[in-house]
């Protein structure tokens, strides 16, 4: 799967010099080739649980592991920080191949695919609400808000709202639209990574045997969720009915790479998919192990969190969490800072119109920088879950055998 990586980073570091800076900050990160995810399910939006939270729609993840595609349910997240909005994700065929694009935060809603998520996202930006000085106010009209208890409120009805239920941009049957100069520029703003939260989602969804597509038909039982990563309870909605039907592309296993070769561009970085999951070793590391397994920061997901401790000393297991809590703050804040400034250089040498000598420097700095962040980080949390593992009892001494 390593290998697989590799093909994939320098297919899409090759790629981007061809694409315009643009369309660069909302990164290809992950890949399916062959078949699009099905179409997106019909389901009804939870009620908003109070100020601040803004909505993320749900989207078909792709699994390497069991190589299907899963649904992670959408959900109402806080956003970051006072003015941002949420980009959702799509997916994209491109270069003869489908790629994910990951969402982001930022100042305006930019292009995502064309896709129609409904609840204010039907295609081009967003209708589901806007930010007025340091208050969010939702628009009724398309979003579930009690007004009992969110009282910033306003209603705009929507005329031409886009309720396709394809899931995919461009290929065979994919939305047929293109970005806008305005969405274009609205790229090139500060943005903010998904959060610890969507990420913590993510797994949660993937964990779910339910919600793969080979299992509910495209019809998934967790649609949507009030918050992140409360799968259960009464705030829980499924789908009413599938977007359409269901039908993968036989024997797709041997089937899912660009160009029929099976060791051809296969997306062990996933986005929805811990980083350290999977080895570097055996065949197919062959002579790239010493290459670095990430490109950029922006290819890398946080570290999935510890269990929490259980040493059977409540004292120690809350100072342990504490712990856990700060370094992992610690690291997500360095992974936003190096994404941040790697976005930076890109957009610096596209202005400079660098040569490709230069370029490739700047690529083969930002891989340095990725291995050796991603390294630090996994030797910190592999040295405090040594500290944290519980002291060890020494057996008692067994009693002397009596003499006969």
């Amino acid at each position: 799967m390593r290998v697989a990586l590799l093909i994939c980073s320098l297919l899409l570091a090759v790629g981007s010099l061809a694409i315009p800076a643009q369309s660069r900050a909302q990164v290809a990160v992950g890949i399916s080739v062959q078949f699009g995810p099905p179409a997106l399910p019909v389901y009804e939006q939870p009620l908003c649980p109070g100020d601040g939270y803004i909505w993320t729609p749900g989207y078909w993840a792709w699994d390497p592991g069991d190589e299907g595609y899963y649904w992670v349910p959408g959900t109402w997240v806080e956003a970051p920080e006072v003015g941002f909005l949420w980009t959702p994700g799509y997916w994209g065929w491109e270069r003869g191949a489908f790629f994910f694009h990951e969402g982001y935060w930022g100042p305006h809603v930019g292009w995502y695919g064309g896709i129609s998520y409904g609840f204010g996202y039907f295609g081009h930006g967003y209708e589901g609400g806007r930010w007025d000085h340091d208050r969010f106010y939702y628009n009724r009209s398309v979003t579930n808000v009690n007004i009992t208890e969110v009282h910033n409120v306003y209603n705009t009805t929507i005329i031409n709202r886009n309720e396709t239920r394809i899931s995919y941009n461009g290929g065979d049957g994919g939305v047929r639209e293109r970005p806008s100069r305005e969405e274009e520029s609205f790229s090139r703003e500060r943005h903010i990574a998904p959060v610890s939260a969507q990420h913590q989602h993510i797994q949660e969804a993937r964990g779910n045997r339910e919600l793969r597509a080979s299992v509910n038909q495209g019809r998934p039982p967790i649609a949507a969720t009030q918050r992140p990563g409360s799968f259960r309870g009464s705030a829980v909605v499924p789908a009413r009915e599938a977007g359409g039907r269901y039908e993968p592309p036989p024997n797709r296993r041997g089937n899912n790479n660009a160009g029929g070769n099976n060791n051809a561009a296969r997306p062990d970085n996933n986005p929805n998919r811990p980083p350290n999951a999977g080895g570097n070793s055996g065949a197919n590391s062959g002579n790239r192990s010493d290459r670095p397994p990430f490109a950029h920061a922006r290819e890398i997901t946080p570290h999935d969190r510890p269990a929490p401790p259980s040493t059977g000393n409540p004292n120690r297991d809350q100072k342990y969490s504490q712990q856990q809590d700060r370094l992992y703050s610690k690291q997500a804040h360095e992974h936003q800072k190096l994404q941040q400034k790697q976005e930076q250089d890109h957009q610096r040498i596209t202005q400079q119109n660098a040569n490709e000598a230069r370029r490739q420097q700047v690529e083969q700095r930002h891989q340095q920088q990725t291995q050796q962040m991603e390294q630090r980080h996994t030797q910190q949390q592999q040295r405090m879950q040594e500290r944290q593992q519980p002291p060890r009892q020494n057996p008692s001494p067994k009693p002397p055998k009596e003499k006969p």
